[in-house]
């Protein structure tokens, strides 16, 4: 039976990485390094803004402007009066709660990213106390110190836990922490995922698939 369920936060609890990827890439691009969408997606999603500082200072041979992260964080806040829950999450959430499942949630964003965005999907309550971030860490995903980190706090094994996660270095840090993962392909292709235990499609799936975890 599995003792933790611990859940990435945008695109998994939120439905944020689309505005998340739009805003980074026109950032990069008035920065002088010419990013999509579709590539902010592939190199970043799932990272911490650190790491993304570090690998595009290396393309741009320079350093990216030094209010680059308060730029992006505001415009990101601002979009979070439109935020919106990824549909069939509050239901998995029903179904822990009703089962007596412990869960927490463990992301890349600052602590201060996460309760904005728990506090406009009305989450906030469900998770306070037990909210991890890249912050508290030295090394985030795909370095396996977030999930071993909030695991060691809730005193529960890793090889108890089950982590869910959308993106590719979300699942590389799972299986590194030595924890089962399912892959969720809400906005991910489902190939970047093949190293998760499962990869789902819809949310309505998750409760019968923990079940069996």
């Amino acid at each position: 039976m599995t003792g933790l369920v611990i859940f990435d936060n945008d695109g998994v609890l939120v439905d944020s990485e689309r505005l998340a990827n739009t805003i980074l890439s026109e950032l990069l691009t008035e920065a002088g390094l010419p990013y999509t969408f579709e590539e902010t997606v592939r190199d970043f999603m799932g990272g911490s803004m650190a790491s993304m500082r570090q690998q595009t200072e290396a393309k741009l041979g320079r350093p990216l402007p030094a209010d680059l992260e308060d730029r992006y964080h505001q415009r990101l806040f601002d979009g979070f009066a439109h935020l919106q829950a990824v549909p069939g999450v509050e239901a998995v959430l029903d179904h822990l709660d009703a089962r007596g499942v412990p869960y927490c949630l463990a992301s890349s964003g600052t602590h201060r990213r996460i309760r904005t965005a728990l506090t406009a999907v009305g989450f906030l309550g469900r998770f306070e106390g037990r909210i991890f971030s890249a912050e508290d860490v030295a090394h985030g995903k795909p370095a396996p110190d977030l999930f071993l980190h909030a695991a060691a706090t809730l005193e529960v094994k890793p090889a108890d836990c089950l982590v869910i996660e959308d993106s590719p270095l979300g699942v590389a840090a799972a299986v590194a922490a030595g924890m089962k993962v399912f892959g969720y392909a809400g906005m991910t292709d489902p190939a970047k995922l093949v190293d998760a235990d499962t990869v789902f499609h819809n949310m309505t799936a998750l409760p019968d698939l923990i079940d069996g975890a």
